[in-house]
């Protein structure tokens, strides 16, 4: 779920970033009309979406309301007003996956702006030897200077701007990449909207920080809102923004936000969902379609930090397995269970298709696989491994319609269903579209 800005490389677990494999070729037999599923009801939040079905398609404008939106390349969809980009996003889902089923009106939001959670930045010099923080341009290491974002949180603009200021006062450079000197090269605040509390990774390209204490304390004089300051050590020539070692300067060196009634702690490493709003009404259509009744057991596959699996065990699953191969996301995910009090919920360090092949050689079964692969889908090991577990229903929750349509076709030709398709836009502003797909097993 998932796509980031142009700034500088992921920090997802790299358990979620299996290889795509090549495109499977067995032919889908199309739905008939009579098998087209019931209305389903979706979240109050997206007012939007209910007069979408109505709305007539709006002639394009030069609606472009950033000033960097031709430099920066962050959101691709900005020459378009909101409900002209949902209309596009719509359509693109209906061509790539309306061969299988309905595709429901997508759920746009009804305030699409300043709904980043993480925001980082780049620090250089500019031309005038002034220090300036900001984005990539595209396909570029040439900083974009950025004073304000449309889809960015505005406490951490507000932050970048302090840092930039105090930069000055204490004497601190930008890191120069191609020659290895410099102080500061990156930073990362991440803000939990439920909870208000806010993190900020000092990103160093060496661990000497003079008058740190002075400079984390003229910090939080400005911005008393943050609750904890951490340091990280990036000293190679990479386009990773966080290198391996991390000291805490100030604070517990996490931050916890609220997400589905559960409370998840978020490290500067953590992947978490960056548009809580939308990821809210996201996670509640998957489990909605999942039809829990409380006697079911739920495999979420791909469970990074056990998010939308610990919210099916809080609503209505009997139980929860989860898998992933990242052991730290298996740890954060562990540590998430029990601080949201949830028993019904158990988190495994494993390949999901390899825990599903030894489900079914032991006879075990599931009745619902919830599964959110990275942006280049499944892989036909991982499906195959579905099929040969054989729950009752699948929930596939994607973030790149075209692999989902792809994966789907595996599916339908191994004798599966597409019973819904809903669209959300996790993203806007941006071309990137998330679905939410439910199969079940044909008789």
């Amino acid at each position: 779920m998932k796509p980031e800005k142009k700034r500088t490389g992921s920090t997802r677990p790299a358990s979620r970033t299996h290889p795509a494999r090549n495109s499977y070729t067995k032919p889908v037999a199309r739905p008939k009309q009579t098998d087209r599923p019931k209305q389903i009801d979706r979240p109050k939040s997206s007012a939007m979406a209910a007069d979408f079905e109505t709305a007539q398609p709006k002639t394009e404008t030069a609606h472009t309301p950033c000033p960097l939106y031709r430099k920066c390349g962050g959101c691709q969809l900005q020459n378009m007003d909101y409900p002209r980009q949902l209309h596009w996003k719509q359509e693109r889902v209906q061509k790539l996956l309306g061969k299988f089923c309905r595709v429901e009106p997508i759920i746009g939001m009804e305030h699409p702006y300043h709904y980043r959670n993480k925001v980082q930045a780049a620090f250089a010099w500019d031309r005038r030897r002034q220090i300036v923080s900001g984005v990539y341009q595209a396909s570029t290491h040439r900083v974009v200077p950025v004073e304000s974002c449309m889809t960015e949180d505005q406490t951490a603009d507000r932050i970048m701007g302090t840092i930039r200021k105090l930069m000055k006062d204490f004497h601190m450079t930008p890191y120069d990449e191609i020659t290895g000197k410099g102080f500061l090269r990156h930073v990362l605040v991440r803000r939990g909207f439920s909870t208000g509390q806010v993190m900020v990774v000092l990103v160093t390209g060496t661990p000497v920080f003079p008058a740190k204490n002075n400079f984390c304390s003229a910090l939080r004089r400005e911005h008393p809102e943050i609750t904890t300051i951490v340091q990280n050590l990036n000293d190679r020539y990479t386009s990773m923004v966080l290198g391996e070692r991390e000291k805490v300067l100030f604070g517990p060196g996490y931050i916890e936000d609220v997400l589905c009634g559960c409370t998840f702690r978020i490290s500067p490493k953590s992947f978490y969902q960056i548009n809580p709003v939308q990821t809210e009404v996201l996670y509640q259509t998957a489990i909605d379609l999942a039809q829990l009744t409380g006697k079911e057991t739920v495999l979420d596959a791909y469970c990074g930090v056990g998010t939308i699996g610990l919210a099916a065990a809080r609503q209505g699953a009997g139980k929860v397995i989860g898998v992933e191969l990242n052991r730290d996301a298996v740890r954060d995910a562990i540590a998430n269970a029990k601080t949201s009090g949830i028993q019904n919920a158990r988190f495994y360090c494993a390949d999901a298709g390899e825990f599903m092949v030894g489900m079914a050689n032991a006879g075990e079964k599931v009745d619902v696989v919830l599964m959110d692969p990275p942006r280049a889908g499944s892989d036909e090991a991982f499906l195959s491994s579905v099929c040969r577990l054989a729950p009752e229903r699948v929930v596939y929750i994607s973030c790149n319609p075209e692999t989902q349509a792809r994966d789907l076709q595996y599916m339908a030709a191994h004798g599966w269903k597409v019973e819904a398709i809903q669209p959300v836009d996790m993203f806007p502003h941006t071309n990137h579209i998330e679905t939410v797909v439910s199969l079940s097993r044909e008789n």
